[in-house]
């Protein structure tokens, strides 16, 4: 496996204008797949974000386009916990609610600005780009809930049960942070919470848009379980998450 190789190097204070280098130093190796994985997990987060703003009509189920794209996080998550470990997925899962939260409020400030007099589509850029606050936060609470779930779930399956069918530890765990994620999102967003919520759906309108999430994200995971293939496991990259080699 290939790795990503970054020097750390400790120096002394400069004497007479020259800066002496002090042992030890740290050298810290990241597999090339594990940086792929982190890229391609941060990615997916941001893009069904942003597909999220388009409400689509597929098999008679009104269902966000973003639904497409997101419950591929789960699996990629786990790609990233077997490559690097479970503290590095949820380092990554704290980072990407964050980095989709700056995201809100960088597309907040654009829709702020002032429009230049010949831009016509102000109108158009802020109907579709400005954010919707409540559906923002439910997002972002759902996805790190729901994910640091799949991440236990996961390491309690290859702890207590197997390691070897690993496509199983994929199911298990989507299987029930799935569904966590469409729940705490659908009514944090939608729901009405005994009318304590002004503008919120019906209850039975929010049980559709759920079970809706629920059956695609399914789906989406039966289709993604042969991922877990992609990659080797900590053994074979190198370490359990990152090498950390001090040398004296």
């Amino acid at each position: 496996m290939k790795a990503q190789r970054l020097e750390l190097h400790v120096h002394s204070r400069p004497e007479n204008g020259i800066s002496t280098r002090a042992e030890p130093h740290i050298a810290v190796v990241l597999p090339t797949a594990g940086v792929l994985v982190v890229a391609a997990y941060i990615a997916a987060q941001m893009l069904s974000d942003l597909m999220s703003l388009k409400i689509a009509y597929v098999a008679s189920f009104s269902v966000d386009a973003g639904t497409f794209i997101y419950p591929f996080t789960f699996t990629l998550r786990d790609l990233v916990h077997k490559l690097l470990g479970k503290r590095c997925a949820r380092i990554i899962i704290i980072t990407a609610g964050v980095i989709n939260l700056v995201m809100a409020g960088c597309l907040a400030f654009a829709v702020w600005l002032p429009a230049d007099p010949a831009w016509p589509l102000q109108s158009a850029f802020a109907s579709v780009l400005a954010p919707t606050w409540r559906i923002v936060i439910a997002s972002i609470i759902a996805e790190v809930i729901a994910e640091l779930l799949d991440t236990e779930l996961y390491s309690l399956w290859m702890r207590y049960v197997t390691q070897r069918v690993q496509w199983s530890r994929v199911l298990i765990s989507n299987a029930i942070s799935i569904p966590v994620d469409s729940l705490v999102f659908v009514w944090c967003a939608f729901g009405q919470w005994g009318e304590l919520l002004p503008g919120g759906l019906s209850d039975a309108t929010v049980w559709a848009i759920f079970w809706s999430n629920v059956l695609l994200k399914g789906a989406v995971t039966i289709v993604s379980l042969p991922g877990i293939y992609i990659v080797p496991g900590q053994s074979s990259a190198g370490d359990a998450s990152i090498a950390w080699q001090k040398r004296n």
